[in-house]
């Protein structure tokens, strides 16, 4: 399996303070950006699997909606975290 306990563990202690710390913006946002890019690269391999894209789609549309909040509380951590995560916008 691609998210382990520990995998998990990492992302929230290092994107939301603390490893129990799992209600944060920054770190759900951290855990919907990773499983995102697990399920690009499930779909670059197989193209035909429209429950996984179906889903992804649900996915980005949850990350959006956090990151437009965490954009509307504060603008200095959704900066930052775009940068660290990668993601353009």
């Amino acid at each position: 399996m691609y998210l382990t306990k520990e995998v998990k563990a990492e992302i929230f202690k290092k994107h939301g303070g603390s490893e129990s710390n799992t209600g944060s913006t920054e770190g759900q946002i951290a855990l919907f950006t990773h499983r995102i890019n697990h399920l690009t690269q499930h779909l670059r391999r197989n193209h035909k699997d429209f429950n996984t894209e179906r889903s992804l789609v649900a996915l980005v549309g949850k990350r959006r909606s956090l990151l437009d909040y965490l954009k509307k509380k504060d603008i200095e951590k959704y900066r930052s975290l775009i940068k660290e995560l990668g993601i353009r916008k």
